[in-house]
């Protein structure tokens, strides 16, 4: 595995805040907005969220049933984690270019996840980024690190 590269997993978002992101193959992503229809888009430093692969596979097996979205991320990459990269890290997807802007966040009401199983990952693995370019994505793109 490359370090400077990864893949995606899948793609997930969610029409209102506080639910379960659902998958969908491919999303257009809009500069300095978000993710098409996804509650979370917005002008503001946390449009896109992204979880490693690896985390939440290992999450799963400590007895968590969790599908892709659960977290609330949008992105599931494989190949990176996510919380050892910098603040400003540029990542492409394709057109798309994404800059890190947030490690983690407080959960403020503690999630459906955190109630069932005792804790989240995303607090701790959870990263944000805002769009500098937008374009079209899909699960199985390249992720890249400029």
């Amino acid at each position: 595995m490359n370090s400077n590269c990864g893949v995606i997993k899948a793609i997930c978002i969610s029409e209102k805040k506080g639910t379960q992101k659902t998958q969908i193959p491919k999303a257009e992503v809009i500069e300095n907005w978000g993710i098409k229809n996804d509650a979370h888009a917005g002008k503001w430093h946390r449009q896109v969220s992204f979880l490693g692969f690896g985390q939440i596979e290992e999450f799963k097996k400590r007895g968590a049933d969790v599908s892709f979205g659960a977290f609330g991320e949008n992105l599931v990459v494989d190949g990176f984690r996510f919380k050892e990269l910098p603040v400003g890290t540029i990542f492409t997807i394709g057109d798309v270019k994404l800059e890190m802007t947030q490690i983690g966040k407080e959960c403020h009401s503690h999630c459906e996840i955190y109630k069932k199983v005792g804790d989240c990952i995303m607090p701790r693995e959870g990263c944000f980024a805002r769009v500098l370019k937008g374009g079209v994505i899909m699960v199985g793109d390249r992720v890249v690190i400029e």
